[in-house]
């Protein structure tokens, strides 16, 4: 499970180090992707083919269609290097705004990527109450 934030930057080859303890749980080899709202996903090898194999099991609507485009066409394989590092695909970097300055959220099973400034002012956490006592409609209490 992947929990923390943890600020990094991007060097000016597009690479990023991975935090220790996010490395030990995600392995050598991992799928980067096109997250929501505005970041990027990371997922293990064996979230990912969970994942996909849920992208697969959803109608064939055309949201469905988008929704397997949205990710799959955004996907890349990655590979940590001696260092600690991956590289980000250009076009992955433009889609979260990645410039210099970056956060690497742990969100249970996946890591989120996120631009600094992105991070901070989509993320205040001010509705809270809100949400949970609308999460509470799905089992979840607190």
């Amino acid at each position: 499970m992947f929990m923390g934030e943890h600020n990094h930057t991007v060097d000016a080859k597009g690479r990023v180090i991975i935090p220790a303890k996010f490395r030990e749980e995600l392995g050598d080899e991992f799928v980067l992707t096109l997250g929501l709202d505005g970041c990027l996903f990371v997922y293990p090898n064996d979230e990912w083919i969970s994942f996909v194999n849920e992208l697969k099991g959803l109608p064939g609507s055309k949201e469905a269609r988008q929704l397997q485009r949205y990710f799959m066409a955004g996907a890349a394989g990655c590979e940590v290097d001696k260092q600690g590092r991956f590289l980000i695909p250009q076009k992955l970097r433009e889609h979260a705004g990645l410039d210099k300055e970056l956060v690497l959220v742990g969100v249970l099973n996946k890591i989120e990527i996120w631009s600094k400034e992105r991070w901070e002012s989509n993320n205040t956490y001010e509705n809270m109450d809100e949400i949970a006592e609308h999460m509470s409609e799905f089992g979840l209490s607190f």
